[in-house]
């Protein structure tokens, strides 16, 4: 392949052209194994080229594995800073994918589809959603400043917070009639509104509390885009089942 800007040939397909500085891909899907990854470059609706990546696992919880690990996400990573790319879409393997996203700095989102570069394809030209730069101090508000389950619900509006596509999370009363749970501190966003607005609900022992986060989505099926991102991130903090 060449470079549309130059036509300088590229290494890879989709590869960003280092001689005039010119993208020649805009999306990047990752398929995450814990023995492969499956990497497709995407140029709009059109796929430029796949790359495989694989690695032999260490035995769990032995000393290699944690560095193999990191070696297997480096590889993957490297595949993606070729490219450039403005968006990068995951799937699979969460140790692996966790792993990946630690070595990036694009803007990076979950899939849950069965076919995760058919639906980054037909999401193409739908309305993009405004990236929040705030601080996650800047994006509590409300007047109910008390949090459940202390330090734990903290992470979990931190969590919320730090999602680029959250503009604020406003915190509720604290429901104490609630049912146990010995599970400790859980936290869930609840499907999204016609405003494309999302609900977090904590729950610490008896005690719920139902926090509203503003996004950035202005429909229902872009707040179902982030709130199942949002989901996977607390399932990532461990702090969903």
């Amino acid at each position: 392949m060449e470079c549309r800007q130059c036509a300088t040939p590229l290494d890879r397909p989709g590869d960003y052209c280092l001689v005039c500085h010119t993208a020649n891909a805009d999306t990047v899907v990752l398929e995450l194994g814990r023995e492969r990854a499956t990497v497709t470059t995407l140029d709009g609706e059109t796929v430029h080229g796949r790359r495989v990546v694989t690695t032999t696992p260490e035995p769990e919880d032995s000393e290699q594995e944690l560095t193999e690990l990191r070696n297997f996400a480096s590889l993957i990573a490297d595949e993606v800073r070729r490219k450039r790319p403005e968006e990068v879409y995951a799937t699979g393997d969460r140790d692996v994918l966790r792993a990946v996203r630690a070595e990036l700095r694009y803007e990076f989102y979950r899939v849950a589809a069965e076919d995760p570069v058919e639906y980054v394809i037909e999401r193409q030209g739908e309305p993009s959603l405004e990236v929040v730069e705030a601080s996650v101090a800047e994006k509590l508000g409300g007047s109910h400043s008390t949090l459940i389950g202390g330090r734990q619900g903290r992470n979990a509006l931190k969590v919320v917070a730090d999602h680029p596509h959250v503009k604020k999370i406003i915190p509720g009363p604290i429901d104490a009639g609630g049912s146990g749970s010995r599970t400790g501190l859980r936290a869930k966003a609840t499907r999204a509104d016609d405003n494309g607005n999302v609900r977090l609900l904590v729950r610490d022992g008896s005690s719920v509390q139902e926090n509203r986060v503003v996004t950035t989505a202005s429909e229902r099926d872009l707040g179902e885009y982030v709130r199942a991102d949002l989901n996977e991130a607390l399932v990532e903090a461990e702090l969903q089942d």
